[in-house]
């Protein structure tokens, strides 16, 4: 099972979003699909409309080792998709594992010990580079990041990438960047471009040639518990996680494969 975290510090850049519609567009493509809700928050929970008193079972209670991650999934309304809920508890895991053991490893060592039921896990990691993102980074074998088209975008994305660099040296030698995807894209926006520009300017080819575009349809589907891709999947946000997702497997020959 290939391991996805999707990861940035910053709040607001289309994290959820692109985990929600990503995973929906993996399975689509016929993949089995595990979707991890690292987030506090609980959004993606939310988004794939789980109710918040249906998630007696979550990664909370995984992170405590109360339960095994295997019996914290249960099935999404979309096809071959599968979802680990979170609830508001994550938010004070920190401090309750501040003198365990190996608490950097607590995920890595759950998803070693699942069953080979699935092709592909994404991680929906918090907006914070905390104990939850870190652990995060030592179970999974990639990252993608998702980067708004703002400002200070650059900024966040060099301490991620730093983060990531520090993660790799001491704790998962295997971990990279499997790419940055610019989202909330207006090409009505001159900065819009510009960070677009700057952002490729500096990393290269590690950026998806997709572009996220400002989109209120992407905004509404969660209202309705829904990914957007089944909410509309004809508007124009749809169609571009659509052609992202198939970026990603263009980036992931081992599951192009499974395809």
């Amino acid at each position: 099972m290939i391991r996805i975290a999707i990861a940035n510090q910053k709040g607001g850049v289309g994290k959820t979003t692109s985990a929600i519609n990503l995973a929906t567009a993996l399975a689509a493509t016929g993949h089995r699909v595990l979707l991890i809700d690292f987030d506090p928050q609980g959004n993606a929970s939310t988004g794939l409309g789980v109710d918040r008193g249906a998630r007696a079972r979550s990664s909370y209670e995984v992170m405590t080792g109360t339960v095994a991650l295997a019996d914290a999934v249960r099935p999404t309304a979309v096809p071959r998709l599968d979802l680990v809920p979170a609830t508001q508890d994550l938010s004070g895991i920190e401090v309750e594992l501040v003198d365990a053991e190996d608490r950097v490893h607590r995920l890595r060592d759950a998803m070693d010990a699942l069953p080979p039921r699935w092709d592909v896990c994404l991680l929906d990691c918090p907006p914070s580079l905390g104990l939850l993102t870190i652990n995060a980074l030592a179970a999974c074998r990639y990252v993608l990041v998702p980067l708004q088209c703002e400002f200070f975008a650059l900024e966040g994305l060099s301490q991620l990438l730093h983060t990531v660099e520090r993660a790799r040296a001491n704790l998962n030698p295997a971990l990279a960047i499997i790419g940055v995807a610019l989202t909330m894209y207006d090409r009505r926006n001159r900065l819009s471009e510009q960070v677009a520009q700057d952002v490729r300017a500096v990393i290269g080819e590690l950026v998806f040639d997709t572009a996220i575009p400002r989109n209120v349809r992407l905004s509404e589907a969660p209202s309705h518990g829904l990914p957007a891709l089944i909410y509309d999947h004809r508007c124009p946000g749809s169609e571009a996680y659509i052609a992202l997702a198939r970026e990603l497997l263009g980036r992931l020959p081992q599951l192009a494969v499974a395809a």
